[in-house]
């Protein structure tokens, strides 16, 4: 029996045989070619790109109705990746200048890329190496003339499959789903993966980050996955297959109960109303957010807008997108984040990439950087305003200037829709992320300032430890129950309940059950999360007593210990 260890991504237990997917080879032929063959050699690499392309758009435009939602855009990321410049001209260029073969100039390439978003602090931008890595195996393949990735599943077999790869392109998720899988693993990865947001999307438990794991399984063999504590199990014994199997049937009742609290008020057991919103970061997502029974949306990404294109998004495609989520949520509050991205993401033809990035032209500080971008998003906002409730949120706020600045940007962007003839709407209110320290220690005038805060725990959490959240050598040091975070959070929910502002958490934190009592205890009464978290954060709430939970935190944080998790339980 043999036993790994990953970064469990979506919650469940999983049994089932194991189906391996080879790799496509990255081994490729390296030779160098003649002059003469220059041209013929670029036309041989520019024709398999567009045979990948080909075949990306296609699969987009016969998608399946029931096929998950996040598989259309990013499908059609990789086929942008394919018309990129980076990619297309610059490995041509190499074929010219160095005389490598068309295989040799495109991993060489598509390693250059890849090491530069290594570099990027977001963790979500960092893992979109995986796109550029992804879309250079499928024009491999098409250059070798080898077959499809993916084992050849069979389709009428009773046994549950578990996938084990090395990673997962979005284009194979659509064989995928055709069988009857029961979890993913990946030796590459992290939560914001593309695999992880499938997997989400279809409530399939799934563990990356396994290493070289793949190495080690063969087809058949035995797998438990357990999604709680990140571990797989191979070829276990009776009495350990006995044991999940009776762990599996208990959470899939867990599950079943879920549900029926769909409609159910989230209400404390002494009368506390707590408001639970959805984190999006595509426009289609709204009507996930809708089906879970979200409160409105809480945080709305709109740097996803930005991602995976040539160009930026026009002030038409942005109005648009935002519109989308604000009729679709009928009314409901929509909280919607201007563009939070750094000097360290190529934008627009930019390549500079910071020293630290986490501390560098980001957020708030790159958009007064770039007001021709920034303005651009301002008046798309106030146009969508007019369709209902819009709050924007500014982040990465540290000082009171940038909140004046943003102001007067808004200001700019509603003079120049009225000198356009253009509707807009002055009925937004705007909020800041509290996600930098220096924010929420003197917090009292920005909260006077602002219309609403929300608390980005995640950014929060590494600023005040100095740990980087992405660094796995660290990762033991992120700490969201420390007693320094903690006191920052409840500050900053003490401060906005004086000045009667509404605050919320959108980072992690809110939508990890076994803190929602740690969160209530704090004072806080608006979570904002994936949809998926929302039924079990709600379950919590049900279960607790808000008073009670108040006085508990408020004790351990007056003598500085570490609160008991099993203690707020109780």
């Amino acid at each position: 029996m043999l036993t790994a260890q990953g970064q469990a991504v979506v919650k469940g237990y999983a049994i089932g045989k194991a189906a391996v997917m080879s790799a496509a080879a990255l081994e490729v032929p390296h030779y160098r070619i003649t002059a003469d063959d220059v041209d013929a050699e670029c036309q041989r690499l520019l024709s398999a790109m567009m045979a990948t392309r080909d075949e990306l758009n296609h699969l987009v435009d016969h998608l399946p109705l029931d096929a998950p939602r996040e598989l259309a855009p990013i499908l059609t990321v990789h086929s942008l990746l394919l018309d990129d410049p980076m990619l297309t001209q610059q490995t041509c260029d190499i074929v010219r200048t160095r005389l490598y073969n068309a295989e040799w100039a495109l991993t060489a390439q598509g390693q250059a890329l890849v090491e530069q978003f290594t570099q990027i602090e977001d963790e979500y931008l960092r893992e979109r190496a995986a796109d550029v890595r992804q879309v250079i195996e499928r024009v491999l393949r098409v250059l070798a003339g080898q077959p499809a990735m993916l084992p050849d599943f069979d389709h009428r077999s009773s046994d549950p499959l578990i996938v084990v790869a090395r990673d997962i392109s979005p284009a194979d998720m659509l064989r995928l789903r055709e069988a009857n899988f029961a979890a993913f693993l990946t030796d590459l990865g992290g939560p914001t993966s593309h695999t992880a947001i499938v997997a989400r999307s279809m409530n399939v438990p799934a563990l990356v980050g396994l290493g070289g794991f793949r190495n080690l399984i063969r087809d058949g063999d035995v797998l438990i996955v357990d999604g709680f504590t990140g571990a797989v199990i191979v070829n276990p014994s009776e009495q350990v297959l006995s044991e999940y199997q009776e762990r599996q049937h208990v959470y899939q009742r867990e599950r079943e109960e879920l549900s029926s609290l769909h409609d159910a008020a989230a209400l404390t057991l002494d009368g506390v109303m707590i408001r639970l919103e959805a984190n999006i970061e595509l426009p289609q997502e709204a009507e996930q957010a809708l089906a879970a029974g979200a409160d409105g949306i809480g945080l709305f990404r709109s740097e996803f807008l930005f991602l995976g294109r040539n160009d930026l998004p026009t002030e038409k495609e942005q109005y648009e997108a935002y519109s989308r989520v604000v009729r679709a949520m009928g009314g409901k509050v929509v909280t919607i984040r201007t563009l939070d991205i750094g000097a360290d993401k190529v934008l627009d033809g930019e390549s500079t990439v910071a020293t630290n990035p986490a501390l560098g032209l980001r957020a708030i500080r790159y958009c007064l950087d770039r007001p021709d971008i920034f303005l651009t998003q301002l008046r798309a906002l106030l146009r969508a305003s007019v369709h209902g409730q819009i709050r924007i949120l500014i982040p990465m706020i540290a000082s009171m200037s940038e909140v004046h600045a943003t102001r007067q940007a808004l200001e700019l962007a509603a003079q120049e829709l009225e000198r356009d003839g253009v509707p807009y709407a002055r009925n937004y209110q705007l909020g800041a992320m509290v996600e930098v320290p220096a924010m929420a220690i003197a917090i009292e005038p920005f909260v006077a300032e602002l219309d609403f805060l929300s608390i980005g725990t995640n950014d929060l959490i590494q600023y005040v430890l100095a740990v980087d959240r992405g660094d796995t050598e660290v990762a033991n040091l992120y700490d969201p129950m420390h007693p320094a975070v903690l006191r920052l959070i409840a500050h900053t929910i003490n401060a906005a309940k004086r000045f009667g502002k509404p605050v919320a958490v959108c980072g992690e934190m809110a939508g990890d059950a076994s803190l929602t009592r740690v969160l209530l205890g704090l004072g806080l009464t608006e979570f904002s999360m994936h949809p998926q978290q929302l039924l079990e954060v709600k379950r919590e709430v049900r279960r607790s007593h808000s008073n009670a939970l108040r006085d508990k935190v408020a004790l351990a944080l007056n003598r500085a210990e570490r609160i008991d998790l099993l203690a707020l339980a109780t």
